[in-house]
């Protein structure tokens, strides 16, 4: 059950400012997201951590990049806000009796895109901020006790995975099944002899998709920093077509994310050409979400037919004709 307004009456107290604030549930996906208008006029970004998804040496080492990217880049990412006790990770008991881990951020104001928008544009500043982020993670000195998950073949792919189990999820059956099976072989294969190389994998966002974009004005800030982890650089432009695989525009969408990316930094004819490894390695991983957060609005709006989309789309990838 999703938590409600009441449930954070304990957390309200924990950061200046907030006291006489009313929370107002905005997301709930792996976390919970509450908008909080403070009684002073500013507002503020809580997200309530799930309980057993991230560690707490996991959330502080992302907080820790978050850091890192604000003192030195300009991208418009969140900005977190310490508590009473300076800290920015903070722990509230809910009436419930449940322990959680919390942040604040300020809020930024914004609208997520809409898919039926031309996206192309906008693929072309996702493209940019990925190599700005990963050229930063490139040159950054991790601090000691730096911990974040990695999202390979398999820790997508195996029965255990970070997401849950592929094999579990709905429409997995009949002449779906057998598909899925070949693919899930073919990228192991595949992303094995692509490799881990230092220019090609490392610390990135993991999770750029439409719904951790906001756009005001032109400007499009990149939020939700919960899943950066170690994976193939690739992933970031794999993340960002999120649940909009089929789409027919994927070829230029590509084509401008890449082009973009160029600009701030090399990338292999290799690197793109892996970049349909990327995209099924990601639809496997939403398809384990699914099968896993069944109880979530986002799961139930793209479960039906998701499992027989990944059928289709893998067997043009593994018949040579993706993009």
């Amino acid at each position: 059950m999703p938590l409600q307004a009441r449930d954070l009456e304990p957390a309200i107290p924990l950061w200046p400012g907030l006291r006489g604030g009313c929370p107002l549930l905005v997301n709930h996906s792996e976390n919970h997201t509450f908008r909080i208008d403070a009684p002073g006029g500013d507002s503020f970004m809580l997200r309530v951590h799930r309980p057993d998804y991230q560690s707490l040496a996991n959330i502080e080492s992302e907080l820790a990049w978050l850091a890192a990217l604000q003192r030195d880049t300009d991208l418009p990412i969140p900005d977190p806000v310490p508590g009473e006790d300076g800290r920015l990770l903070q722990f509230f008991s809910t009436p419930r009796g449940e322990t959680r881990h919390a942040v604040l951020f300020r809020f930024i104001a914004g609208a997520e895109p809409v898919p039926d928008d031309d996206l192309v544009p906008l693929f072309g500043t996702l493209g940019g901020y990925a190599a700005r982020l990963h050229r930063h993670a490139m040159s950054w000195r991790r601090p000691a006790g730096f911990v974040r998950q990695a999202w390979t073949a398999q820790s997508i792919l195996d029965e255990n995975g970070l997401w849950g189990d592929w094999r579990l999820a709905p429409g997995v059956d009949g002449g779906v099944r057998p598909v899925l099976d070949r693919l899930d072989g073919e990228l192991r294969r595949r992303l094995s002899a692509y490799g881990m190389g230092r220019e090609r994998y490392g610390l990135i966002h993991a999770d750029m998709r439409l719904g951790n974009l906001l756009v005001d004005k032109g400007r499009v800030s990149l939020i939700d920093f919960d899943d950066c982890g170690l994976c193939w650089f690739g992933y970031d432009f794999a993340a960002a077509i999120s649940f909009y695989e089929t789409r027919a525009d994927l070829p230029a969408l590509r084509a401008a994310w890449l082009d973009a990316y160029w600009a701030e930094r090399p990338l292999a004819e290799e690197d793109a050409a892996a970049l349909d490894s990327m995209v099924m390695l990601r639809r496997m991983a939403l398809l384990a979400w699914i099968g896993s957060h069944g109880e979530t609005a986002l799961a139930q709006s793209h479960a039906a037919g998701f499992a027989e989309g990944t059928a289709r789309l893998a067997e043009r990838y593994l018949g040579g004709s993706f993009w």
